[in-house]
């Protein structure tokens, strides 16, 4: 949405997503029940749930909500507490539109809501706070664990049907794995701390057969190992060679992971009890 849409007021905007959002439905049903196309209806019906926020913003902005001069377009870019309406009716509308339709796809908009929620909830809750950023990153990190616990329920009840886990174990990661990786080192143990909880990503992504933590775990590891290159070798013409060293030898780590990546998990899963290891057994 452009400042153009703008001109059109409150109300205009409210009329047109919801002129969008019954188009999104008439395709949907179409896609879905005309056409046997799950994979695209799964698309429009995401869509319709995108147009939430708009509908939301139109009917506030019709109430002078946004006088101060924010308009919707910085959405994706500002954190306000008033978003907070907007997400909690994108919520209600995804839930909505998975219990009518049940497209997994319709799981990313409410992934992706969760954590914006997430972001905005923290000024709500910190905004006489002295430490406000470093408070948003705990609520970021404990949020992110939040959606993860919801993911990981989410995949044993559904784990028959269709994968609609997926998205909520990435955005998870994401705030979870985001909130941990801006936090200040209050000592030197910090980084060595954030080292290991990487290597325990990595851990929980072969034992659930989720790769998304194993990316963000390998990601997390290789900072750790630049910023201890730069650390031994600051100022020194050995630091590019050990930044290549330590390239190399994380090709070469993964080349060996994804080797043994179906043996690992086996050996890891050995704890679970025996029918959620069957469970992930089978999706390996």
């Amino acid at each position: 949405m452009t400042l153009g849409f703008e001109s059109f007021g409150g109300w205009g905007l409210f009329f047109i997503a919801l002129a969008y959002a019954g188009a999104g439905i008439w395709l949907t049903e179409y896609l879905l029940n005309q056409s046997r196309l799950p994979i695209p209806a799964g698309i429009t019906a995401a869509f319709v749930v995108c147009l939430t926020p708009l509908a939301v913003y139109g009917l506030q902005s019709a109430l002078g909500w946004w006088d101060d001069g924010l308009v919707f377009r910085e959405f994706t870019s500002h954190i306000d507490s008033r978003w907070l309406f907007m997400e909690l009716a994108t919520l209600a509308c995804g839930a909505a539109m998975l219990w009518r339709y049940r497209l997994p796809f319709l799981v990313l908009p409410v992934a992706v809501t969760l954590w914006y929620m997430s972001m905005d909830l923290a000024p709500l809750l910190f905004k006489n706070a002295d430490h406000a950023v470093e408070l948003s990153e705990q609520v970021s990190l404990w949020f992110g664990l939040l959606i993860l616990l919801l993911a990981f329920l989410v995949d044993l009840r559904t784990h028959q049907n269709k994968d609609y886990a997926f998205w909520l174990y990435l955005f998870g990661v994401m705030a979870f794995w985001g909130g941990l990786s801006v936090m200040g080192s209050n000592n030197g143990l910090d980084p060595f701390i954030y080292f290991c909880i990487n290597l325990a990503m990595i851990v929980v992504g072969a034992v659930l057969s989720r790769r998304v933590f194993a990316v963000f775990g390998g990601l997390g590891a290789a900072g750790y190992l630049s910023y201890l290159a730069y650390d031994v070798f600051a100022d020194s013409m050995l630091f590019p060679i050990a930044l290549t060293a330590i390239g190399l030898g994380l090709i070469g780590l993964g080349i060996a992971w994804q080797r043994n990546e179906a043996a690992i998990g086996k050996t890891l899963r050995r704890v679970l009890p025996p029918a959620m290891r069957a469970f992930f057994e089978g999706r390996d």
